[in-house]
C-alpha cells in the first residue's frame, strides 16, 4: 500500500463540478493499493500517516503531526501510483488492486484514518473511489513524502 502525503494548506475534490469533500491545514493523501495488501497494512498505514510529523513547531523543525495541529486529512483513491514505470513509455498496472478490492482497503483505511484521529478531532473526508476527480490544492512547504507498507 502507498500512501502519497503531501502537506497542505487546503485541498477540495471536485466530482461532476461540486465539491465532494474540503479540507483547510492538514495532510492530503493520495492511495494506492497493490496486489497482496492488507487491512493490516491499511490499518498501520494510517496510523503512522496520523504520527507523521511534518508540521513546524514553535522552533520551524517538523516535529508535530497533523494531530498536534488539528488539522483535517483528505483521503483520494489513486490506483496510478501502483504503475510500473520501469520500461517502456507506457506505465503497467499489474501490480494494482483489482477495483473491488482496492476499494474495499480503500475503505478500511479511511476508517482506520478516521478512527486514529478520533480522540483529537481530525476530520478525515475522503474523494469518491473510480470517479474522475479534480483534486485542489496548496502544498504546504511544499512538503511531500511517500510511504508504504
Amino acid at each position: 500500500m502507498i500512501g502519497l502525503i503531501q502537506r497542505v494548506s487546503s485541498a477540495q475534490v471536485i466530482v461532476d463540478n461540486e465539491a465532494v469533500a474540503t479540507i483547510g491545514p492538514g495532510i492530503l493523501v493520495l492511495l494506492g493499493v497493490e496486489h497482496g495488501d492488507t487491512d493490516e497494512k491499511a490499518q498501520r498505514l494510517a496510523a503512522r500517516i496520523v504520527g507523521y510529523r511534518i508540521f513546524a513547531d514553535n522552533d520551524n523543525k517538523m516535529n508535530l503531526d497533523v494531530r498536534d495541529i488539528s488539522g483535517e486529512v483528505l483521503v483520494v483513491s489513486q490506483f496510478t501510483l501502483a504503475a510500473d514505470t520501469q520500461k517502456g513509455r507506457r506505465p503497467s498496472f499489474s501490480s494494482a488492486a483489482t477495483p473491488s478490492e482496492a476499494e474495499r482497503l480503500y475503505e478500511v483505511f479511511c476508517q482506520a484514518m478516521r478512527s486514529a484521529g478520533e480522540a483529537y478531532n481530525v476530520g478525515v473526508q475522503t474523494g469518491q473511489f473510480a470517479a474522475d476527480m479534480q483534486v485542489h490544492l496548496v502544498n504546504n512547504g511544499p512538503v511531500t513524502f511517500q510511504l508504504k507498507t
